[in-house]
């Protein structure tokens, strides 16, 4: 399960797709929008994405995890548009045999996701908006 969406994640239905007899261990890491960056007061958080082009790149992140551990079944959900303080913006679960094949599957994936997959961030602040980052680690200007 690769997907983007508009709305509110279902940790519980990403949960229930990994869950697998065979698993001795799910790990789930939930990015939510803190309401603080840089000594600015964040208001909100707005991603932008070209969603299928980013479902395929967490798809062949998913099965890049599978080659490198040894795991049951990988979830990434990813959401776009305006979310709220306190609210995941990314869910990501995995099913593996083993405790550590999962975690250091899902601390690549978010860290993957950050480099590889086209969706971009806008910050809402007290005062003004910026977009956080490119895929290639450049800063983008500053909006206000």
């Amino acid at each position: 399960m690769f997907r983007v969406i508009q709305g509110a994640i279902d940790l519980q239905e990403l949960v229930g797709y990994v869950t697998d007899p065979g698993a001795g261990a799910i790990v789930t890491f939930i990015g939510t929008t803190r309401n603080n960056n840089e000594g600015r007061s964040v208001i909100g958080l707005e991603y932008e994405a070209y969603p299928e082009m980013a479902e395929k790149e967490l798809a062949r992140l998913g099965e890049e995890a599978r080659k490198r551990w040894n795991l049951q079944r990988v979830a990434i959900v990813h959401r776009i548009g305006a979310v709220p303080i306190s609210e995941p913006s990314v869910v990501i679960a995995v099913s593996a045999a083993h405790r550590q094949d999962a975690f250091e599957a899902c601390r690549f994936a978010i860290e993957e996701i950050k480099k590889t997959v086209p969706i971009w961030k806008k910050e809402i602040f007290e005062g003004g908006e910026i977009w956080i980052g490119t895929q290639s680690g450049d800063p983008l200007p500053e909006r206000s």
